[in-house]
C-alpha cells in the first residue's frame, strides 16, 4: 500500500515499517500522503502583499551566510571545489561542531521570523485540516489466532494505542474499540513521553500470546531500541537490545527470537538470535552481511514454517529460509544472488511460492517443492508480460494473492480453485489499490483498501468464493465533503522524446480552467517506487482556494512497468526531471493554469527532482518546496564512507570507478548546477538525525543558494534538531508543519483567500 500515513496499514500480531524501495526513497509524511515533514511561511502583513516587498520590510534581519571555506578534492582529473563541505560534521553520526550547530540555529530563528506575521493564516489552515482528522480513528479490526487486534487513535493524543480482544465466535471481530475484553498491548503516548520525536518500529506478539516484543526510536536516527514484556502483567524482562532496525520474528516456541542490527554506518547487516533469558551480547550471529552495498532484512512465511532472511540492493537480492520450529539451524539459500536477478518468496503447506524477474523484467510467478527449492525446479503459474508488472504477493494456503501495475493503475489478481487468475475490478479511471497481508494463512476474504483523488478511503472485505465486497470502513471527515464539488482527469503529456507520460488531475468543478488558476503538483520519480492518486484530506485546503492539484506519474517509478522505472535511473536519470516539465508545460498548454502559478512538491529523491527543475526551468514555478532533499547527488555518491552510498551506486552510478558517471552525475546533482539566475521561493527541510539524507545536503545547498541567487525571493530553510527523515512524529505536529508549508505557498504566490463552500 502506498497510503503510509494511514492507520490501517498495520498486520494484526505485528506492526513493522515495512520498506517498499531504498531507504533514499522512504518518504512516510510528504504533502502526498497528507502529511508533511516539515516546513515554513513567510513575512508578510497581507497575502496579497508581493514576495518583492515582503523580504524588503525592515523588520526582517538579513538571511544567516554561511563562511566558505576551502576545500578541494579531485576525481578523474577534475577538481571540485567545495567551500561548504565544513557544515558535514567530523564527527557524524554525532553532530557537536559549535559552528555547524550555531549556522543551523540562525537559519532556524530566521525561519521563526519568517513565520510569524503570517500565524493567523497559518492557524486557519491549521484547524481546517483538524478538522477533517479523525480524532478517533482506528483500523479494522483483524483475527489473527484467538485474538482480534485493532491500533486506534484516542482524541487530542498523537500517538496510535494497539490493543486486542479475545476471539469468541465468527463475527467477533466486528466488535468495537472499546469493548470491555480489550486489553492494551502498547500506548505508544506513554512510550513517547515528552520526547520531540517518536516512533514504533515493530510490536510482534509471541505465539504464544503471552509476550510483545516492541522497538522505539526517539530521535529519527533510526537506530531503534528492542525491549520485551508480558502481556498481561505487563512486566519487562531484562533485555533491553540496541542499535537494531525495528523487526522481529519469533521463533514457534515463542523461547527466542530473530533481530537484525546496524554497523557503524547505520547499515543492517546482521541477523541475530536471542534466547530469552540470557545476555544479549552473547547473541549468536545467524547470517552476516559483509557486502557494503547490500542491506538486510527479515520477514516470516504466511506459512509461519520459516522465516525469511533477506539480504538485497536494488537489482540483486539473495534469500535465506530457516524453519521457526529450530532457528538454530544453518539458513538455506533459495537462489545464490546473481547480478539483477531480484526475487522474494512466500511459503503454503509444501511449496515455495516465488516472484522473480529471472525471464522477464515484469516479473512471474513460481511455485516450487519446499524440499526441492533450486531455480531449475521451479514452474510457472503466472506468466510474466510486457504489459503487467507483477509488484507483490501473498501465498494463502487455498491461493495466491498478487498485487500488479497495468497501464500505470494498481490492479489485484487473485488465483483460483482451478489455478488461474482472476481480477479484482474497480470504479474509477484513476485509483490507489492494494490488498493487505492475512496474518492467517486461511482466510475467507481479501481486505482491500481503495480511494481516488476525489473519493476518500474505503476498506472493504472481497469474498473469495462470490466475489461479494462488504465495506468495513469509509474515511470519516467530521468537518464534511462533498464529493460532488470535485472532478478527477486522467491526461498524457507527450515528454521530450515523445513518450507519453500520465498525469492525474483533481480540482473544484468551481476552479476556472481557462489558465488563470495556480496549480499544485508533485513527482517523486525514483527507486521504481510508483505515485498513486489517492484521496488527501490535506489536499482539499489547496482545492478550496482554487488550486489545480496534479500527480506526475514520470519515469523514474514503475507506473507503467518496470521498463518505466530503468528508463529514469543511471544513465537514463535526466528522463525523470525532463517528464516532470514536460507535465508542467503541458498543463499550462491546457490551460489548467499558467508559468509562474505552480507551486511545485518533493521530498528525499523527489528533492532531486524539486533542485534539478528549480535550476533548469525556474520561471514555471511559483513556489517549491523541498523536504530533506538529496541535492548533494555527486559528492554523497563519492563518499563511500557513508551508510547509503554503495547500496545507492546502482541506482545511481558509481562516480568513483566510473569517469562517464561521475560526469554525468555532475551535470544534473542540484548542488553542483547552482547558477547566478533567478529561482522562485523556496522552502526547504532538513532533519539533524537524518541517516537517509544527511542534514549538510541541504544546509549546503540553501548556503550556495544564498551566495549565488540573483532574486530577493524568499529561501528559508528548516532543521528539526531532534527528528530525521519523516520530520516530527505526532500527528497534531505534522498537521501544524502541513499548514505551515501552505501557509508560505499561499503567501509566496499571493492568492488571496476566498470563501470556502
Amino acid at each position: 500500500m502506498n497510503q503510509s500515513n494511514n492507520l490501517d496499514t498495520q498486520d494484526a500480531r505485528t506492526n513493522v515499517s515495512y520498506s517498499f524501495g531504498a531507504f533514499r526513497s522512504h518518504t512516510p509524511k510528504p504533502i502526498r500522503s497528507g502529511i508533511c515533514w516539515a516546513i515554513l511561511g513567510i513575512v508578510v502583513p497581507l497575502l496579497s502583499t508581493a514576495c518583492s516587498q515582503m523580504n524588503k520590510d525592515s523588520t526582517m534581519p538579513n538571511a544567516p551566510v554561511a563562511d566558505q571555506r576551502e576545500h578541494v578534492e579531485t576525481y578523474h582529473g577534475f577538481e571540485i571545489s567545495d567551500p561548504y563541505h565544513w557544515l558535514k560534521d567530523a564527527s557524524y553520526p554525532n553532530v557537536d561542531d559549535e559552528d555547524v550547530l550555531e549556522y543551523l540555529r540562525q537559519e532556524n530563528s530566521y525561519f521563526e521570523k519568517f513565520i510569524e506575521p503570517i500565524s493567523p493564516l497559518v492557524e486557519r489552515i491549521f484547524e481546517e485540516l483538524k478538522g477533517r482528522l479523525d480524532q478517533e480513528d482506528a483500523t479494522v479490526p483483524t483475527k489473527d489466532g484467538m485474538y482480534v487486534y485493532q491500533s486506534k487513535y484516542e482524541s487530542g493524543k498523537q500517538y496510535r494505542v494497539h490493543i486486542r480482544w479475545p476471539f469468541a465466535s465468527a463475527g467477533a471481530d466486528l466488535l468495537p474499540a472499546n469493548s470491555e475484553n480489550a486489553k492494551v498491548l502498547i500506548d505508544e503516548n506513554k512510550l513517547a513521553g515528552d520526547s520531540d520525536y517518536f516512533s514504533l518500529g515493530s510490536m510482534a506478539v509471541s505465539p504464544s500470546d503471552e509476550l510483545i516484543a516492541y522497538s522505539t526510536d526517539h530521535d529519527g536516527s533510526e537506530r531503534y531500541v528492542l525491549r520485551v514484556k508480558h502481556v498481561d502483567s505487563e512486566e519487562f524482562l531484562p533485555e533491553k537490545i540496541e542499535n537494531v532496525t525495528g523487526s522481529i520474528v519469533w521463533a514457534n516456541d515463542s523461547s527466542s527470537f530473530l533481530y537484525v542490527t546496524l554497523d557503524d554506518n547505520l547499515r543492517p547487516n546482521r541477523v541475530l538470535l536471542h534466547i530469552l533469558g540470557t545476555d544479549p551480547t552473547e547473541d549468536q550471529i545467524v547470517y552476516e552481511e559483509h557486502d557494503g552495498g547490500f542491506f538486510v532484512s527479515i520477514g516470516r512465511t504466511t506459512s509461519r514454517e520459516f522465516a525469511r532472511l533477506s539480504t538485497s540492493d536494488h537489482v540483486t537480492s539473495e534469500v535465506r529460509i530457516i524453519g521457526l520450529d529450530d532457528l538454530s539451524q544453518q539458513p538455506r539459500v533459495v537462489v545464490p544472488r546473481k547480478e539483477n536477478h531480484y526475487y522474494q518468496i512466500d511459503h503454503r503447506l509444501d511449496s515455495l511460492v516465488i516472484l522473480t524477474n529471472d525471464t522477464h523484467k515484469n516479473s512471474r510467478l513460481a511455485t516450487t517443492s519446499d524440499q526441492h527449492i533450486e531455480q531449475h525446479h521451479w514452474k510457472t503459474v503466472l506468466k510474466a508480460s510486457d504489459d503487467r508488472y507483477i509488484t507483490n504477493m501473498q501465498a494463502l494456503r487455498d491461493r495466491i494473492v498478487v498485487g500488479a501495475r497495468e497501464e500505470g493503475l494498481d490492479q489485484i489478481l487473485l488465483s483460483n480453485t482451478e489455478g488461474e487468475f482472476e481480477r479484482v475490478s474497480f470504479p474509477e479511471e484513476a485509483y490507489s489499490a492494494g490488498f493487505y497481508y492475512s496474518p492467517e494463512d486461511n482466510p475467507s476474504h481479501l481486505r482491500i483498501g481503495y480511494s481516488s483523488l476525489v473519493t476518500p478511503r474505503m476498506i472493504f472485505d472481497y469474498a473469495y468464493e462470490t466475489g461479494e465486497r462488504v465495506t468495513r470502513k469509509t474515511q470519516r471527515i467530521p468537518s464534511g465533503y462533498s464529493a460532488e464539488l470535485y472532478s478527477t482527469e486522467r491526461r498524457w503529456a507527450t515528454s521530450h522524446d515523445g513518450v507519453q507520460v500520465p498525469v492525474s488531475i483533481a480540482y473544484r468543478n468551481d476552479t476556472p480552467l481557462d489558465g488563470s488558476a495556480p496549480l499544485y503538483l508533485e513527482g517523486y520519480g525514483a527507486y521504481g517506487i510508483s505515485e498513486d492518486p489517492y484521496f488527501s484530506t490535506n489536499r482539499l485546503s489547496l482545492l478550496d482556494r482554487g488550486f489545480v492539484f496534479a500527480m506526475a506519474h514520470i519515469r523514474g517509478g514503475s507506473e507503467m512497468g518496470f521498463q518505466w522505472y530503468e528508463d529514469g535511473k543511471l544513465g537514463k536519470r535526466t528522463n525523470t526531471f525532463l517528464d516532470f516539465i514536460a507535465v508542467a508545460r503541458y498543463l499550462i498548454d491546457e490551460d489548467y493554469t499558467e508559468a509562474g502559478k505552480i507551486a511545485i512538491s518533493g521530498g528525499s529523491a523527489g528533492g532531486t527532482l524539486m533542485g534539478v527543475v528549480a535550476n533548469d526551468a525556474p520561471a514555471l514555478w511559483g513556489a517549491v518546496v523541498s523536504h530533506v532533499p538529496f541535492v548533494d547527488v555527486l559528492n554523497t555518491m563519492l563518499d563511500e564512507s557513508l551508510p547509503l552510498t554503495p547500496i545507492e551506486w546502482p541506482e545511481w552510478g558509481n562516480p568513483i570507478l566510473d569517469k562517464e558517471a561521475f560526469e554525468y552525475i555532475r551535470s544534473y546533482s542540484p548542488y553542483d548546477q547552482i547558477d547566478a539566475q533567478d529561482y522562485p521561493p523556496m522552502l526547504v527541510t532538513a532533519g539533524l538525525n537524518d541517516p537517509r539524507v544527511t542534514y549538510w545536503e541541504p544546509a549546503k545547498y540553501v548556503a550556495k543558494l544564498r551566495a549565488f541567487k540573483t532574486d530577493e525571493n524568499p529561501l528559508v530553510l528548516r532543521t528539526q534538531m531532534g527528528a530525521g527523515h519523516s520530520g516530527v512524529s505526532g500527528r497534531y505536529d505534522s498537521l501544524r508543519e502541513t499548514a505551515e508549508t501552505y501557509g508560505f505557498i499561499l503567501t509566496v504566490m499571493a492568492i488571496e483567500e476566498p470563501a470556502i463552500n
